[in-house]
């Protein structure tokens, strides 16, 4: 079964349009009425057509031609309809045409983990001959709903709504804005006056009414309680081989799925009866006067302050009091059952009479208008609206609140510069502010303005000299050389500018490589290592701020590991490795080198050779690192313990437990491999045996170590053993080996055998 799906890519490729020949097909204009945003269709007067997708406004800029984006209106997709009755012991869910096989549906009880059921596992089990359009099925009776489409882009909509408790069944449909593989007809019904272009099979049809018949776009009736965009989208449990991957893959999915017609029970959906559950009472402190909302937004470093201004209408209050209303329900439905700072991310204040002169000084002249101010009172966005056009951007989840944490961090950097007297405090927290700002790969859109008329926020935008922004991070780093004690948002902004996460990359959207200034902030992360140690657990609990400090040589050794690939006004981070060599010293002299050191260490040194083509260095700290951390009895007791000790931060952390005993395996052979391809190396040859044999310890049978380990038995004069040794290398050659490399294990154990070796 072929999903139509639409496509861009080959109407491009100059795709023909061919209509049935229908009595009523006027020429003029026709406006799409599904598929999400409005698509044009026009038949001109020459016989010619257009499809208009995209359309808004442009900027000249120089020799650039810049198209300006629109915003999107449709922020649910989803259209849920209730029907309720309080006899009704489950749920009937009816899904209608849910073709597109990235849909996800999600029940929640309470405050419990979400059990998610992949759609097209659904109507496989319920619908296994596909004969039914619309998907009909029952769940158990339960708080809350999440639907969920998986986008192409690793992007996903996940969307939550607050069941009412009487409910019995939900209709749920879905706009799916869509556009890709064309293959077009079309079709005029005189009936509904719809032209209908679809694909050559005729399904799912882009519907088209002439635009001076077109109606009233339809409203959900029902809105999420919750929404946010997720890249890469995931669950417990979820099949990473599944996702929106085209019609093809999915074709080929379902045509491998056994034929079962048995009827799947409701318990087979785990989905257990609700407990009493009770969303958590927020309440937000509308403040009578501007002064006092600004001081209430300065206690919290997370908030901002919505400034409404809508002095001509008579009902302003009644509609600011509703939307205030309905923030705190989704906020306490954001909470659950406790307070958490977290969310609480707006206040709110209604101008009035008293605050015309502050709106006059503050050029507000629109009316109505919607500002946001930081807590110092300063303006940080103006929309020209009023606030029911605007209210639902205000959460923790949008958009909007990332902007304005950018241009609060912007505005933070540029006060402190510009004023003599800001304090070191006020320093470290202006650049902590843009070092924790999350990464933006779309650098000037936040400020793109695409009509000075337009009702959208226009976010403040403010210049920064990145040479004056670097000199004075400098001088504050130069100026805490001597701290006795550690200052651990001076310590987190380090550690993000060294990892080419910071200000820099934040406020000017540039990779660099470490400079001196970042190795004398190194230096500070290793006087105070301890102390970071002792109080991360701590500052990084300290809500509502986001914090997640590792540990300091974890950090710091992948920050170096992270520079050797940098590059920066045509240079590289090759050009730091005497520093990075001293900065690694410095951590295995101090008797703090952990695991990610180590690894970041033997990588930087592996690299390296002595003047005499040897790698004495390297395999000096690795015999070090073998016979303190590795040898001895019961060595996957050993690589369990440290497995276990690894700091959050590692990437081992979350590859698992297989890939780091595969790591020392393999570095094992890789050291003892260099042993037999030098001959400068064979003073190590007594010890690489030793790391050779842990290697097959670890992961036995591997047929690269018993080729190296044969090699090295034959270079300490253990012929016969060298020999048997071989023979099992070549006997556990299996088609992951290549070719070429299977053939010289092979020869490797003639020569052994015949003394040519």
């Amino acid at each position: 079964m072929r999903n139509f799906i639409w496509s861009l890519s080959l109407l491009f490729a100059g795709i023909s349009i061919s209509f049935a020949q229908t009595n009523g097909i006027e020429k003029g204009t026709y406006l799409s009425t599904n598929k999400g945003g409005k698509i044009k269709l026009n038949l001109l007067d020459d016989n010619k057509y257009e499809l208009v997708f995209y359309s808004g406004g442009y900027e000249i800029k120089g020799d650039s031609l810049v198209f300006l984006k629109s915003k999107n209106t449709i922020d649910n997709r989803f259209d849920l309809s209730f029907a309720k009755d309080k006899k009704a012991k489950k749920i009937k869910i009816k899904f209608l045409n849910p073709s597109y096989y990235s849909f996800y549906i999600g029940t929640q009880k309470g405050t419990e983990s979400v059990q998610y059921q992949r759609l097209l596992d659904i109507k496989t089990k319920v619908d296994p001959e596909y004969i039914k359009t619309d998907l009909d099925f029952e769940i158990e009776k339960t708080d809350f709903l999440y639907l969920v489409y998986e986008d192409y882009n690793g992007k996903s909509d996940v969307n939550k709504y607050a069941l009412p408790k009487d409910v019995s069944e939900i209709t749920i449909n879905y706009d799916l804005a869509v556009l890709s593989d064309l293959n077009l007809v079309g079709s005029f019904d005189k009936n509904t006056k719809e032209l209908k272009i679809s694909d050559q099979a005729g399904k799912d049809p882009l519907v088209f009414v002439n635009e001076k018949d077109e109606k009233p776009a339809k409203a959900p009736t029902v809105t999420p309680i919750e929404t946010q965009s997720v890249a890469n989208w995931t669950y417990p449990g979820k099949d990473p081989d599944y996702g929106s991957y085209g019609s093809a893959v999915v074709d080929s999915i379902y045509n491998s799925l056994p034929v079962d017609t048995t009827a799947v029970p409701a318990a087979a959906y785990p989905i257990d009866p609700p407990a009493s559950y009770t969303k958590y009472d927020f309440k937000l402190k509308i403040e009578d006067n501007l002064k006092k909302a600004i001081e209430s937004t300065k206690t919290a470093s997370n908030k901002f302050l919505v400034v409404v201004v809508d002095s001509k209408n008579k009902s302003a209050k009644e509609g600011f009091d509703a939307f205030v209303k309905e923030q705190e329900t989704q906020t306490g439905y954001n909470m659950y059952d406790s307070y958490n700072a977290l969310y609480d991310t707006y206040n709110y204040y209604l101008a009035g009479a008293d605050d015309k002169k502050w709106l006059k000084n503050n050029k507000i002249t629109n009316d109505p208008s919607v500002l946001v101010l930081n807590g110092n009172g300063d303006v940080l966005a103006v929309a020209k609206s009023d606030l029911t056009a605007q209210q639902y951007q205000f959460s923790y989840y949008g958009d909007l609140y990332r902007k304005l944490q950018k241009a609060n961090a912007f505005l933070s950097i540029d006060k402190v510069l510009t004023n003599k007297k800001a304090s070191d405090a006020d320093l470290i927290n202006a650049f902590n502010k843009a070092a924790l700002l999350e990464t933006s790969y779309d650098y000037d859109s936040d400020y793109s303005v695409s009509d000075p008329n337009s009702t959208d926020f226009v976010i403040k935008k403010t210049a920064l000299d990145q040479k004056e922004v670097a000199q004075t991070w400098k001088k504050m780093i130069e100026a805490h050389q001597k701290d006795k004690a550690v200052n651990m948002y001076l310590a987190e902004t380090i550690i993000k500018e060294i990892k080419n996460q910071g200000f820099t990359k934040q406020l000017f959207n540039q990779d660099r490589i470490l400079n001196d200034t970042d190795f004398l902030a190194i230096d500070y992360l290793l006087k105070h290592s301890d102390d970071i140690e002792n109080n991360k657990v701590a500052f990084n609990n300290s809500a509502p701020e986001v914090h997640n400090i590792g540990s300091a040589v974890s950090e710091i050794s992948n920050a170096l590991q992270q520079n050797l690939y940098a590059s920066q006004d045509g240079l590289t981070g090759e050009m730091n490795k005497e520093k990075i060599n001293s900065v690694y010293k410095k951590i295995i002299a101090s008797g703090k080198g952990n695991f990610d050191a180590y690894r970041n260490y033997f990588y930087y040194l592996s690299q390296l050779e002595d003047q005499d083509g040897s790698n004495t260095g390297y395999l000096k700290e690795f015999s070090a690192y073998f016979d303190n951390t590795l040898a001895g009895p019961s060595p996957i007791e050993k690589l369990d313990a440290i497995f276990g000790g690894l700091d959050s931060s590692s990437s081992y952390s979350y590859d698992g437990w297989s890939s780091f005993k595969l790591y020392h395996s393999d570095i094992c052979n890789n050291a003892a491999w260099a042993v037999v391809l030098k001959p400068q190396n064979s003073n190590f040859i007594k010890q690489a045996i030793k790391w050779s044999e842990y290697s097959l310890v670890i992961s036995k049978n591997n047929p690269y170590y018993l080729d190296t380990l044969a090699q090295l038995y034959y270079k300490d004069g253990q012929t016969q053993k060298a020999i048997e040794t071989q023979v099992l290398a070549v006997k556990f050659i299996t088609s992951d080996v290549d070719e070429e490399t299977a053939n010289q294990m092979k020869e490797v154990l003639t020569k052994m055998s015949n003394g040519t070796y």
